[in-house]
């Protein structure tokens, strides 16, 4: 079968772009690697989605949206995406299988980025962990630390104040680079401190952490801070891997148009696989909407 549009990554822009395609009645294929939702579903609260008075759950919006790209007849596999092979019918190759289209709509997004420390490795699922959201509850009372000072890394140390006795958030910066509302409600809780001008230098401890060294970069201090576990924070790279022949910047983004467009003809891309400079739910669905309405544009002129 050549589908009209096979889309790689079922996060918000995968999903939102195979609704749009869907529901324009063009055979849609939605192949993603592990589960719909992307980074979205390791999200405790969405605020500032449209349409949701005190926030959705990002499983939840994920589910909904899921439901939603089906009920108008888009298909989900389940796959890990190797190649591209352009043409006119183009060919994407899987780990299982391969699948045929007409236009494709790259939206496998992004995934988190490792500080590269001694131990960080090592204590991966004993004790360091980039998602408070799946293991906050194995710190109920106990010490942690959290990773970077932007919006994820602080409501990602809200999160976990619920569970944990005392939060540490250790920042590079004299100042956090988090929106002001998020920084003014670290002031409402007690157990959350800051250590500014600050960088990891490495885990310790044995079966399990046991603490943290860090370096300050002013002074060139080091201290340890002991914790029982660790959360990362500090940024996402793209997952473009697979990709030869579409044009990146210097950074493994995708350079788009403003209607997704990507260097390679019938080929579009959208979320936070594209370079851009807002990364959240909201624009990663606008871009979905845009790509799946440019490939139908395309689509009609073949």
């Amino acid at each position: 079968m050549v589908y009209d549009v096979i889309i790689i990554g079922a996060g918000p822009a995968g999903l939102a772009a195979a609704i749009y395609s869907s529901r324009a009645r063009l055979t849609t294929l939605l192949i993603e690697k592990n589960s719909c939702g992307g980074q979205m579903i390791i999200t405790d609260l969405l605020e500032n989605y449209p349409g949701f008075n005190g926030g959705i759950n990002g499983f939840d919006l994920a589910v909904k949206l899921e439901s939603q790209a089906k009920d108008f007849g888009a298909q989900i596999v389940y796959d890990e995406v190797t190649n591209i092979e352009d043409g006119k019918i183009k060919k994407v190759v899987t780990i299982n299988n391969s699948y045929h289209a007409k236009t494709i709509i790259i939206a496998s997004g992004t995934h988190v980025k490792k500080m590269n420390i001694p131990g960080e490795s090592a204590f991966i699922g004993r004790g360091v962990s980039f998602c408070a959201t799946c293991d906050a509850p194995f710190y109920k009372d106990k010490d942690v630390a959290v990773i970077g000072g932007g919006d994820s890394a602080i409501q990602e140390a809200i999160y976990l104040s619920k569970f944990a006795k005392n939060v540490t958030i250790i920042h590079r910066r004299n100042s956090l680079r988090a929106t002001k509302i998020l920084q003014e409600r670290l002031s409402f809780y007690n157990n959350i401190s800051v250590v500014y001008n600050s960088i990891p230098k490495e885990i310790i401890g044995t079966s399990s952490i046991e603490k943290i060294k860090i370096i300050n970069i002013e002074t060139n201090e080091t201290q340890e801070i002991k914790i029982d576990g660790l959360f990362v924070f500090i940024g996402l790279l793209p997952n473009t891997d697979f990709l030869t022949n579409i044009a990146l910047d210097d950074k493994g983004y995708i350079v788009t148009d403003e209607n997704m467009h990507t260097s390679a003809t019938g080929i579009f891309a959208c979320g936070d696989i594209r370079k851009k400079y807002l990364r959240q739910v909201i624009t990663a669905a606008s871009d979905g909407a845009q790509a799946a309405v440019s490939a139908g544009h395309y689509l009609e002129t073949l």
